[in-house]
């Protein structure tokens, strides 16, 4: 009867016992399952907190690409807007001087139409006359002290001009008085000239024999030689 009783007692705890390890066992076996999962679970958490963080980076880097960029982009923009300035400042100095050349080109096409216009426009400022020996054209001592005083006036004012009209008596024929009036005008055009004053500003004609019988032989034979100023 004891051990029937014994027996009650045991087995039921034995049974506890073995249903006690089997449940730890299976606590054991949910509880890992659970773990692989929550780990498998995490890698992947992982896996994506990395991609994330990479694409964070690439996108941090394409946008520190792009204010780089931009950076540039607004220096090189600044340097233009710089040479742009200066190109139009440049512009308007050369634009400056153009007027003032075109100004300069207008006042002297002007005093170039006046002085064209006035080209003949000549006044008289002094007339003398160099006399000759009959059948001569060699410049006597007194013809040669005539024609220093006007050398002198001649180098003293650059406006002055001098014109040289050569003539002769009417003996001989008419072109050889034409002739020699030539020579006459010719020796005295070269003492000026051997005085330093400037051919172009000298004219010469000899106009040959004077008829008038009003008029003596002896102040036939001259140059008349005028001293002109130009026209204002």
């Amino acid at each position: 009867m004891r051990q029937r009783v014994v027996l009650g007692i045991v087995l039921p705890a034995v049974l506890l016992v073995a249903t006690g390890c089997a449940t730890r066992d299976w606590v054991r076996e949910v509880l890992g399952k659970k773990e692989a999962e929550l780990d498998q679970r995490l890698v992947g958490v992982d896996k994506r907190v990395t991609d994330e963080s990479r694409r964070t980076d690439e996108l941090g880097a394409r946008v520190q690409g792009v204010e780089t960029g931009v950076a540039e982009t607004g220096e090189t923009a600044r340097s233009a807007r710089g040479r742009a300035d200066g190109a139009w400042t440049r512009a308007e100095g050369a634009h400056g001087r153009a007027d003032a050349a075109f100004s300069r080109a207008d006042e002297v096409d002007g005093r170039l139409t006046r002085l064209w216009s006035n080209r003949h426009k000549r006044d008289l400022v002094e007339a003398v006359e160099v006399h000759f020996g009959f059948n001569r054209w060699d410049l006597n001592d007194t013809a040669q002290t005539v024609l220093t005083t006007l050398v002198r006036e001649l180098r003293e004012n650059p406006r002055l001009t001098i014109d040289l009209e050569g003539y002769a008596d009417p003996k001989g024929t008419y072109e050889y008085n034409v002739a020699l009036s030539q020579r006459r005008v010719e020796a005295v055009r070269r003492y000026l000239v051997g005085q330093g004053i400037e051919l172009p500003r000298i004219s010469s004609v000899g106009l040959g024999p004077i008829d008038d019988k009003n008029v003596s032989d002896e102040k036939k034979r001259r140059v008349t030689v005028r001293l002109m100023v130009q026209a204002d």
